[in-house]
């Protein structure tokens, strides 16, 4: 199935304007007619196209929102709830000085009895 593209009255009358300014000495009703066609139907093509880039700039615009206010959710989520793995974020060294820390106050305490 052929897609028909149907203009409007305003278009048509906008493409029957363009055709007749446009129209050379000796030029027939009928050719003026066939350039008003073509004219029309050019017309209605650009308005669809532009309808239909529209529609995709629309759903863009949305999906862009909608994946924003998720990701605003997903932040306000990891905000409220505390955090259990945070060794991934943290450095080596930082991760490790609780450990050499209790090693170190363990070597000092046995010292202290041993030498006192």
């Amino acid at each position: 199935m052929k897609n028909k593209i149907v203009a409007s009255p305003q278009t048509q009358d906008d493409a029957n304007k363009i055709a007749r300014a446009t129209q050379k000495p000796g030029q027939t009703k009928e050719q003026t007619k066939l350039i008003a066609q073509g004219i029309e139907k050019g017309i209605a093509l650009y308005k669809k196209e532009q309808k239909e880039k529209q529609r995709q700039a629309d759903r863009a615009r949305k999906k862009a929102l909608k994946s924003k206010q998720s990701a605003q959710s997903d932040d306000n989520n990891i905000d409220s709830e505390p955090s259990l793995n945070t060794t991934s974020s943290s450095p080596a060294w930082q991760t490790r000085l609780p450990w050499i820390l209790l090693i170190v106050s363990w070597i000092g305490f046995a010292l202290y009895i041993t030498l006192a």
